[in-house]
């Protein structure tokens, strides 16, 4: 896993003569603030054409729980039972030690960040939560990436990563996300704001 952005190709100048400027942008779908559509690791999901249409805007908007995971632990289910996480929470975005680091701010690429487990996801997937975000890359441990990720989309759990929760208190928030809408995709760049 890797960032790959390649920023400010200018296409068009308006001090070379053109009648505006106008960029070009090259990166991998999975970069920045994201969100993973089933098809990103999911083979049947992908023989099918399940991209990032096929995944619900309902679940992704609406109200969304942070909570601060313990800095000393990935996202394991015992983790979770301890996490003030009222019973029908649909949607949860973890804060993690990831923020405390800021490792969204870093390059290269950090494999040792903290994440659910694929128990973790199997917490996640019985209670019943539908869409779940992180403060880093990958939901899942670099360790459990595959496992975690698909016990998450085998459901239709929403996935988005690489969220800014460095200033965000814990607590009951409104979220609302918004993917680029890229047809066939196994993933899309995107934004998620809070409000209290």
């Amino acid at each position: 896993m890797h960032i790959c952005l390649r920023l400010r190709e200018l296409k068009e100048r308006q001090d070379q003569g053109g009648v505006a400027f106008v960029s070009k942008v090259h990166l991998v779908v999975h970069t920045a603030t994201h969100f993973d559509a089933p098809s990103h690791f999911l083979q049947e999901a992908f023989d099918s054409g399940r991209g990032m249409e096929s995944v619900q805007l309902a679940i992704m908007n609406g109200p969304a729980l942070v909570v601060s995971v313990p800095h000393e632990s990935n996202i394991t289910a015992d983790v979770l039972e301890t996490l003030p996480i009222p019973p029908g929470t649909q949607r949860v975005l973890f804060k993690t030690v990831n923020s405390a680091k800021k490792l969204m701010y870093q390059t290269p690429f950090h494999s040792n960040y903290t994440a659910l487990t694929e128990s973790g996801a199997g917490w996640v997937v019985k209670h019943g939560i539908k869409f779940v975000g992180i403060d880093y890359l990958s939901i899942a441990t670099y360790d459990e990436l595959a496992p975690a990720h698909k016990s998450l989309m085998r459901v239709g759990t929403g996935i988005v990563e690489g969220l800014d929760l460095s200033h965000v208190e814990p607590g009951l928030y409104d979220v609302h996300c918004l993917p680029l809408k890229l047809q066939g995709s196994d993933g899309a760049p995107g934004r998620c704001i809070l409000l209290d």
